[in-house]
């Protein structure tokens, strides 16, 4: 669409704007483009929650089209969680409801005089008061903003009470559940006294070159029907991660001091599909409806539908704080949503303080009456509540992590975290890839901005074709790792920036990076090579680097906790016991297939001179 919407909430002015055709070559769009913004908007000197910190939107150029997938957006700031580089990333049908409104990319500046709705009706603006449903669930503030524009087909992303709480790692919800959820976006929208976006785009998108794109689709759609993880995908969602990371010892069981869970079987996504899954669910133009809508049918949780969950939250809710009881992990995680929180940090901050306390280091009297050992799933649901009401020990909680250790004087060793964002839900002993690209990942501990899947592969000979170095198929071993993460990187940069599903593009890798020129030029009509592509991603991962060094990042922080470096994995049966993650020598790997300093983790000016990016 090349359009980019810019609102000041203050005095409600809205401004569109051509996007520069050299800043689309540039970043593509998507999560690129809010890139380019955050670099020319940020700076130590504005606070996350200041008001002139912008909060921005977009959707890549496939997003709204029939590119299976192609149904994601990216919401970034700078976080106020960590400080440094905020960004998520959520599916279902807003970001093609942007597009269908003509836009590209939303900014959001200054702070509402109170609690508002922004209401986009194609190029008609509006704020509308929101006092009313400030302090509703993310459920009731959906239902209530279509009630408000008289439209149920209006898309809505909402924050929830915990945002408005200030909870530090709050998220944005659209379509319910579908969360851009990490590194405190949430926090930042409430912060701008906005409760919700809503969205109704008339518009089409049409393509370049119809017939082009038409073709290179249904190839692509061949592809994905018949890719041997595609009924998998289609039953069980990424819930099938329970019992395959089981098989190899990568589970974060309590807190990540066993790799495997012998309970395994009874939180798995074959158990919730066989007791509760009524149906699957997909988002817009989806070819591989991986979601799942379930019914609950337990005395204790009466009433209880939902949609999902993730793998993440699943094992956040069961395996990490060792909690073998499905329907409560269950409700925990349909409480996360409704609060609007991110359930990756939400469990760690409760394993956190259930080790804390195994530990003897969190006395009873700081505990508010809780008995926090791991497996006391009734504790897990009333600590969901209290951090998201920043109430007791959820107030210490709910600054994430990393605060709380140091705001209690206690367990630093034991947080799991990196860069003040919580790990996910698997032990990099287990995939040393992952372990660095948890390490070094812009926006903090994190898989999603490379999900290097290709080590799980053990296929040696494309990992010569590919890299060089046979290893880089094996999970145990560190070598090629940093040219795997670096080349992961930029394909989920690229995901990002066009607006497409990373189960698809990185993961099943139904596209290389001609292949995605091919779609790209079908689509806009500019002519790309694969190279051009492959470019772009390097450049967006430079780019954030260089976002973050502004906030003091440097190599001294491309680290994971101690207990991954240090102590080896177990139990003695685990297929990865014994490991550890050797990262030192990934980071000199990566840094050298980077073109960064190997001292500083800082990009030389070389590369960037190549890249056209920096000062």
């Amino acid at each position: 669409m090349g359009q980019r919407l810019t609102i000041e909430l203050e005095s409600m002015a809205a401004t569109w704007a051509t996007i520069p055709e050299a800043e689309i070559l540039k970043f593509i769009g998507g999560r690129g483009l809010n890139m380019s913004v955050l670099w020319n908007a940020t700076s130590p000197d504005i606070a996350p929650l200041d008001p002139r910190a912008p909060l921005v939107f977009a959707a890549g150029p496939l997003v709204g089209t029939s590119f299976p997938g192609g149904a994601r957006f990216n919401v970034s700031g700078r976080s106020p969680q960590t400080g440094i580089l905020g960004d998520s990333n959520a599916g279902g049908f807003f970001g093609p409801e942007l597009r269908f409104a003509g836009i590209d990319q939303l900014i959001l500046l200054g702070r509402a005089p109170q609690p508002s709705i922004v209401w986009i009706d194609d190029d008609a603006i509006q704020l509308l008061d929101g006092t009313a449903i400030w302090g509703l669930d993310t459920v009731e503030a959906t239902r209530a903003v279509h009630d408000r524009v008289g439209d149920r087909n209006v898309q809505v992303a909402v924050v929830g009470p915990a945002a408005e709480h200030g909870v530090a790692f709050s998220g944005v919800f659209a379509n319910l559940v579908r969360a851009a959820a990490r590194t405190g976006m949430g926090t930042l929208m409430a912060s701008k006294n906005l409760k919700a976006i809503a969205v109704r785009g008339t518009g089409g998108i049409t393509v370049a070159n119809p017939g082009r794109f038409k073709t290179a689709i249904d190839r692509l759609q061949n592809r994905i029907l018949n890719h041997e993880e595609y009924a998998t995908r289609v039953r069980l969602g990424t819930t099938q991660l329970i019992t395959a990371l089981q098989k190899i010892g990568g589970l974060p069981g309590r807190h990540f001091q066993e790799t495997t869970y012998a309970a395994y079987n009874e939180v798995s996504g074959e158990t919730i599909e066989a007791e509760h899954k009524l149906r699957s669910k997909g988002c817009f133009a989806c070819s591989i409806p991986c979601s799942r809508y379930l019914e609950v049918n337990d005395p204790r949780f009466p009433g209880l539908r939902l949609e999902g969950p993730e793998y993440e939250p699943l094992a956040g809710f069961t395996v990490r704080i060792g909690v073998n009881d499905l329907p409560l992990a269950l409700q925990a995680v349909d409480r996360c949503n409704r609060l609007g929180m991110d359930a990756i940090s939400v469990s760690e901050v409760i394993a956190w303080a259930m080790e804390c306390a195994e530990r003897g280091q969190l006395p009873s009297s700081q505990t508010d009456g809780l008995d926090l050992r791991f497996g006391n799933g009734d504790v897990a649901l009333a600590l969901i509540e209290k951090i998201a009401a920043r109430d007791g020990l959820g107030d210490t909680l709910a600054d994430g992590v990393r605060m709380a250790a140091q705001r209690l004087g206690i367990g630093a060793e034991l947080a799991m975290e990196v860069k003040g964002l919580e790990l996910f839900q698997a032990d990099p002993r287990a995939m040393k890839g992952y372990g660095l690209g948890n390490a070094v990942a812009s926006r903090g501990a994190d898989h999603l901005r490379s999900e290097p899947w290709f080590e799980f592969s053990g296929n040696e000979a494309e990992g010569i074709r590919r890299y060089g170095i046979a290893e880089t198929s094996d999970r145990l071993a560190w070598r090629g790792k940093g040219l795997l993460v670096k080349d992961f990187e930029e394909k989920a940069a690229i995901s990002d920036a066009l607006g497409v599903c990373k189960n698809t593009y990185n993961n099943m890798e139904v596209l290389d990076w001609s292949e995605t020129a091919e779609l790209l030029e079908a689509a806009t009509g500019v002519a790309w090579t694969g190279e051009d592509v492959r470019k772009v991603g390097e450049r967006i991962v430079n780019q954030e680097r260089l976002i973050n060094a502004r906030f003091g990042i440097d190599r001294c922080h491309d680290t994971l906790p101690d207990r991954f470096l240090e102590e080896p994995a177990g139990p003695t049966e685990s297929p990865s016991a014994g490991s550890v993650v050797e990262l030192d020598r990934m980071l000199d790997e990566y840094y050298a297939a980077r073109g960064w300093d190997r001292e500083t983790g800082l990009p030389l000016k070389d590369k960037l001179q190549e890249l056209g990016i920096g000062d």
